[in-house]
């Protein structure tokens, strides 16, 4: 799903939240409390922890604005970001002067960032023996190689809808996983702007 990054980073993962009424999360069936939620946040903030199958580890800021806009801030001295503008995923690497994109309806991410997210076709929820716990698994049959998105949820009464998005793992259709924890989660808070742009790489000499 995320061949087209360069060796740096093997596959990145985006996105989600949750906000609605706890009597609505209550009343639903947990699925369809999870897409409730989703329709009901307007934007997100956390701090990420990000994970690949080698172990290697990345970390630093996230932003989401629905639909269709999402940052990945990576951290000091990784010299790198990932933009979803509301068409496109960019990820930029400054390091080496490249950037690559692909469209958001092609990855994973579009479970979390559609204008009017139905689950009800693509995902079910995982039997879990820990009651405080929400997983959905979002795969579309029909195009697996956009790949597969795990999301996970904690029940919290202090959080919109009652559910606290932990984080979520997303699988290309190379099998090849990426994970994402998440802390710090704000929603539903203002974002400028110009958070979902980012200045062109500088392609470094031969």
């Amino acid at each position: 799903m995320f061949q087209h990054l360069n060796p740096r980073l093997v596959g990145v993962a985006a996105m989600l939240s949750l906000a609605a009424p706890a009597a609505i999360a209550q009343q639903a069936t947990p699925l369809k409390a999870v897409e409730q939620s989703l329709a009901a946040t307007s934007s997100m903030t956390a701090r990420f922890t990000q994970s690949d199958g080698r172990g290697r580890t990345q970390s630093g800021t996230l932003s989401l604005q629905r639909p269709g806009k999402i940052r990945f801030e990576y951290g000091a001295g990784a010299n790198m970001v990932m933009v979803g503008d509301g068409k496109n995923l960019t990820f930029v690497d400054y390091e080496v002067g490249q950037k690559s994109a692909w469209p958001i309806a092609r990855s994973p991410l579009a479970v979390l960032l559609s204008p009017q997210p139905n689950l009800g076709r693509i995902a079910r929820v995982e039997p879990q023996t820990n009651p405080g716990v929400v997983i959905v698994r979002a795969r579309d049959a029909r195009r697996p190689e956009f790949g597969t998105l795990l999301l996970a949820f904690s029940k919290n009464s202090a959080a919109p809808g009652g559910l606290m998005l932990e984080g979520w793992t997303a699988i290309d259709a190379q099998n090849k996983r990426t994970t994402v924890k998440l802390d710090g989660q704000r929603y539903n808070v203002a974002i400028p702007a110009g958070a979902f742009t980012y200045r062109e790489p500088v392609k470094r000499g031969r």
